[in-house]
């Protein structure tokens, strides 16, 4: 069985299939809104400069997160 990853350790230019959402409360209802569902594909495209945020591309769109934030999102690595 694979262990899932979180977010944050994937790295640019890599592809991750969301498992869960461990974030609570208004923060975990924003980015179910934004599309951070179970079995979706999101693709890492960049860091900042200093390495936070990093911009994910998810369902079409660009989105940025913290680090921080994106360790609130268990993923397995691969599913381009």
């Amino acid at each position: 069985m694979e262990h899932p990853l979180s977010l944050d350790k994937i790295k640019a230019g890599e592809w991750a299939t969301i498992k869960k959402v461990n974030a609570k409360g208004r923060f975990k209802k924003r980015l179910i809104e934004m599309g951070f569902v179970e079995n979706t594909k999101i693709y890492v495209q960049k860091s900042a400069p200093l390495n936070d945020p990093v911009e994910y591309v998810i369902k079409g769109y660009h989105v940025s997160l913290r680090r921080s934030e994106a360790a609130q999102v268990a993923v397995s690595q691969g599913g381009s």
